[in-house]
């Protein structure tokens, strides 16, 4: 995979940059793919319907508003979105199981882990443009993310 760095240089008109100090937890360091979106504070339930369907080398964006109380994914949804073939998840919020997401095949970036789940309310929203780090994230855009960050194109750049 050419690096985001690249790929800002040779497409600078043609990239956003994700403004976030997000962390790398998970076992790829570097993933790209078609984004799908969740919207949802504290509920993590349009997560599971997500991770339970087919990813297909998509990225799943969940926009937990910033909130650093609950966590978003963990462990056991994680290791569906490795079974289902998702290749990266980015959550603006927290996760948990970073030890074990640690040793999976799957890129996570995140704000930060917290060791408490969500209480699924049903709750939420999926494939609406979600927007943080000073960027709108859109269903169907493509996101590429490595070591030095997170950059979201119209099209694929690969």
């Amino acid at each position: 995979m050419i690096s985001t760095c690249d790929l800002c240089d040779a497409h600078p008109d043609a990239v956003r940059v994700l403004d976030l100090p997000l962390r790398d937890f998970g076992g790829r360091r570097a993933f790209a793919g078609i984004v799908s979106t969740v919207r949802a504070l504290e509920d993590n339930s349009r997560v599971k319907e997500a991770v339970a369907e087919p990813g297909e080398g998509r990225v799943l964006v969940i926009d937990g508003g910033g909130s650093t109380r609950r966590s978003m994914l963990g462990d056991l949804l994680a290791a569906q979105a490795v079974a289902n073939g998702w290749t990266g998840v980015i959550v603006h919020g927290a996760i948990r199981d970073s030890a074990v997401i640690a040793g999976m095949d799957l890129g996570v970036k995140a704000l930060s882990t917290v060791p408490l789940k969500t209480d699924r309310r049903d709750q939420g929203l999926r494939d609406v443009p979600v927007t943080f780090g000073g960027v709108t994230l859109v269903a169907g855009e493509w996101l590429a993310a490595d070591a030095d960050g997170v950059i979201v194109a119209a099209q694929p750049l690969l």
